[in-house]
This record gives C-alpha cells, structure tokens and sequence, in this order.
C-alpha cells in the first residue's frame, strides 16, 4: 500500500517538485534545450508528471492514461527540437526528485519507511514506462515528419525505424 501522504503531496505540492526539477535542469550542462526556457517555462512543463504519478499510485498503473501522456510528451518535444537524449534524461531527473522526497520524508518512522520501499517500485516503474511510451511518440514524430515534411520514402524510412508506431495499419 503506498502512503496517502505521498499521493497528497504529488497533487497539492506539484510545484515545489518542479521546482526542485528546475534547479537540477539547471546544474546539468549537457540539457541545452531545456537551458534555453525560462524557469516558469520549466516549471510548468514539469508540475504535469506528479498528479499523473500520483494517480498512478493511486489507482494503478493504467497503461493508456500513461501512455496517451507520454505519447504525447515525446511528440511536442520532437516538435520543439529537443534531442531525445535530454528529454530522457529530463525524466530521469524527475524520478530523481520523487525518489529523494521518498528517502528523506519517509525516515521519521519504520512504517512510513516501508510504505515508502514499496513506492519505490511503483514510481521507478512509472517513469520506466514513461520513457518507452515518451520514446515512441517522439520516433512516431519523427518518422510523421521525415515522411510527409522531409520527403522521405516509405522504404529508407521503414530501413531504419523498425518500430511499431501507434498509426500503422501494418
């Protein structure tokens, strides 16, 4: 059972997450997209994930909400010119954050410490299921955008991206 104070604290303290998130965009240098926006932009893009998380912990995984989220993530950031790199990695910081909320609010008590060793499962595994989700939509982009934009044959692109993308009929 995953403790009802961390599901509370995803919804009603999103921002402080984000914020937390903003300042480790900012401590990494390799993230020049995510530089470029200023820190409301930043803020704002991040405080989505923790009432997602926390319904997710809340309710179960439910693998089409999350999906739908993340699809649709990787697409307005391939859109926005991000490398996927950086916005994998813009996942994993947000994890990072979670995980550190998890590890330092759940000291005070044994219970809450185990309640908290079990949401450790449940968010690692969110995030994970993020980033599949988040990597597909943003290849779906990509090869929406080389066909149709760039010109690109079916054949070179079938060539090199083997995914099996939400829109084919294949």
């Amino acid at each position: 059972m995953v403790d009802r104070v961390l599901i509370d604290t995803l919804n009603l303290k999103a921002r402080d997450f984000a914020l937390k998130w903003k300042d480790l965009i900012r401590k990494a240098p390799q993230l020049k997209h995510y530089n470029t926006m200023d820190d409301d932009a930043l803020i704002e893009a991040d405080k989505l994930f923790y009432p997602l998380l926390a319904r997710t912990l809340d309710r179960g995984l439910d693998r089409s909400i999350i999906g739908n989220f993340f699809v649709n993530l990787g697409k307005e950031r391939m859109r926005a010119s991000f490398p996927i790199s950086e916005v994998i990695y813009g996942i994993n910081l947000a994890q990072k954050v979670v995980i550190e909320h998890l590890m330092t609010d759940s000291l005070d008590n044994s219970m809450r410490m185990y309640q908290a060793m079990g949401a450790l499962t449940k968010v690692a595994e969110f995030f994970l299921l993020g980033s599949f989700y988040l990597t597909k939509g943003f290849l779906e982009e990509t090869y929406t955008s080389m066909s149709s934009n760039d010109a690109v044959s079916d054949e070179f692109l079938k060539k090199y991206f083997k995914d099996d993308f939400f829109f084919k009929k294949e």
